[in-house]
């Protein structure tokens, strides 16, 4: 399993529900990156897409602890790791199955995922929510950076991290 996620210069993720920065060529790396994929993702995550309905083309596992939480047509709701992991059992491989958010998803499956591609944006935004720092974590590393890109005065970088010791899925 990998995950996909845009940070700031302090590893903040999200402000008021939304993205910190809307990059065309981030936003363009994350539709090549997970069309056609399934995508792992919270409830308010999913309320934040336009409409609150899924993105195109990808199949939607939303966690969800509220038992009353009502999905739109195609979306799966998972109320536990077990239950995620059920719904991912099926598949040949986890490779094409990527966690997109919020904050909580992300610290929840960190662990299990072994591929992180981090969109690291030279600049603060003003975060109110954050990831973990992979620099800081004994068990991930950078594997690849890309070339640094300029959008709108922002320069950012595509980064890819490896998990040296992902948890198998129980």
């Amino acid at each position: 399993m990998q995950l996909i996620v845009a940070v700031d210069r302090e590893w903040g993720i999200g402000k008021q529900n939304d993205l910190l920065f809307s990059l065309k060529g981030d936003m363009d790396f994350f539709r090549r990156t997970t069309t056609g994929k399934t995508v792992v993702l919270g409830e308010r995550t999913l309320l934040s897409f336009p409409g609150g309905r899924p993105l195109k083309n990808r199949r939607h596992l939303v966690m969800t602890l509220d038992p009353a939480f009502t999905a739109p047509a195609g979306v799966t709701l998972c109320h536990s790791t077990a239950e995620l992991f059920a719904c991912l059992a099926p598949l040949p491989t986890t490779d094409d199955v990527f966690v997109i958010g919020g904050a909580t998803i992300y610290k929840l499956l960190l662990p299990y995922c072994d591929t992180a591609l981090v969109t690291k944006v030279a600049a603060t935004g003003g975060a109110e929510v954050f990831f973990p720092n992979l620099d800081e974590l004994p068990n991930w590393s950078v594997a690849e950076t890309g070339e640094t890109l300029t959008e709108g005065g922002l320069s950012y970088t595509f980064t890819t991290y490896r998990n040296a010791s992902p948890l198998p899925f129980e």
